[in-house]
């Protein structure tokens, strides 16, 4: 039995196609392990990111890694999967041709069917790759909106939906494999349906997943703003099983900024919005990310920025510097014209802001008993999260060990007791 190391880089929906190929090939009988950094596998998968200038070169890093151990002898085959070999396949089989094949974010029966297989585009199996009490459901690909400063419609192409039925399936696969938690993503989960049913069905999907035996909690990612469906929110008010939590990246609120973006809503209409959620989910926990330094980015447009994020108190928010991207209207009709320096200084002016706001969020919660859900243990801490905060990207709950034995994936009830600004400490409620 041949051992094929899965690597994935870059974001979760990257981590899907990672595991629906995955699981194809351990039907085929090949052992599955992932992101290993081992060399006992003969056969290397790397599902690469394309989206920004540092993830690129993360991804370039590793497949000259892959390729060094196969020039020593240590794996037989590579393969270069995703984001980065859709973009510029022709220029990476150019400058590394020791990779046995590139195969891009749209094709992923490729690596299947050079190894042999023949790819079921139809199947819901999963291979996961996240601890087995938690699991990411991408309900589309590509994106329609085409904003500004981003190569995602370059890369994935059109919003194209997967019908509900097979979500449906899917989720059944994963409960029955003992997940709990599904975080629904997608590069715009609001526009779920559009294409297949012609209009919006996000509503719908969740109150279906709600009825999925074994899921307690799902999760929303990455929920583009304009046109935000109100029966969504209805949903989320009205499920149990829903967190109160909802990741919507707004990336700026200076509406010159805004309009510059090709964002397609106004400072008004994403404040209107805010107020919308926070009325009808009074306890929501907001995640959001802001871009900083985009073409023509004045000071006062990220004066007013800052002010937003004071008034907002966001309880979870990223900053990130604008780094061009060929082929975006960015790249082609403005000039990349904040220098880096200034880029640098902002992210840490609004992140400096946000450590503020989230400490005091944080210790408002001093003594309040929250549900949680164990990811493992580290140390001396059980590491937990509430349904306010999402793996891999959100603080952690920290619970000491101290004598006591909680389980990965089940639930238990804590009162925090200390707080800093992205993390809290818990004592178990008996």
């Amino acid at each position: 039995m041949q051992k094929i190391n899965v690597i994935t880089l870059g974001c979760a929906k990257n981590r899907v196609d990672s595991e629906h190929i995955a699981a194809q090939l351990a039907a085929m009988g090949y052992q599955i392990v992932f992101d290993s950094d081992k060399t006992d596998a003969e056969i290397v998968v790397i599902n690469t990111c394309g989206f920004i200038g540092d993830a690129k070169q993360e991804s370039i890093d590793m497949i000259f890694d892959a390729v060094n151990a196969k020039n020593e002898g240590l794996i037989e085959r590579l393969f270069v999967i995703g984001c980065l070999s859709e973009r510029y396949a022709d220029y990476l089989r150019d400058e590394i041709p020791e990779v046995d094949a590139y195969f891009g974010a749209r094709d992923l029966s490729g690596v299947v069917e050079a190894l042999g297989g023949k790819f079921d585009s139809g199947s819901t199996a999963r291979e996961l790759s996240t601890p087995k009490h938690y699991a990411y459901l991408k309900i589309s690909e590509g994106c329609n909106w085409r904003c500004g400063y981003c190569a995602i419609p370059l890369i994935r192409g059109k919003h194209i939906s997967v019908p509900m039925e097979s979500l449906i399936e899917e989720a059944e696969r994963l409960a029955a494999a003992g997940v709990k938690e599904l975080m629904v993503i997608a590069q715009d989960t609001t526009y779920y349906g559009v294409d297949l049913y012609g209009e919006r069905k996000l509503a719908q999907l969740l109150t279906e997943l709600c009825k999925v035996k074994g899921i307690e909690w799902i999760r929303l990612h990455y929920a583009y703003p304009t046109d935000f469906p109100q029966e969504v929110i209805e949903v989320m008010a009205r499920e149990s099983k829903i967190c109160k939590y909802l990741d919507i990246p707004l990336q700026h609120i200076s509406d010159n900024q805004l309009q510059l973006m090709h964002r397609r809503h106004t400072k008004a209409e994403a404040v209107e919005l805010l107020n919308r959620l926070r009325t009808a989910i009074p306890d929501i926990a907001i995640r959001t990310t802001m871009l900083v330094g985009y073409p023509n980015e004045s000071a006062e447009d990220f004066d007013e920025l800052c002010n937003f994020v004071r008034e907002q108190r966001f309880e979870r928010l990223g900053v990130f510097p604008y780094s061009e991207e060929e082929g975006t209207f960015s790249a082609e009709k403005l000039t990349d014209n904040v220098p880096e320096r200034v880029k640098e200084y902002r992210v840490d002016r609004l992140m400096t802001i946000q450590s503020d706001v989230s400490l005091d969020i944080n210790e408002s919660r001093v003594g309040s008993v929250e549900r949680v859900i164990i990811d493992e243990r580290r140390g001396d801490y059980y590491v937990a999260r509430s349904q306010y905060d999402s793996p891999e990207v959100d603080q952690e709950i920290l619970i000491p060990v101290e004598g006591k034995r909680l389980y990965r994936g089940r639930f238990y009830n804590v009162r925090i007791t200390s707080v800093d600004s992205f993390d809290m400490f818990a004592e178990l409620v008996k």
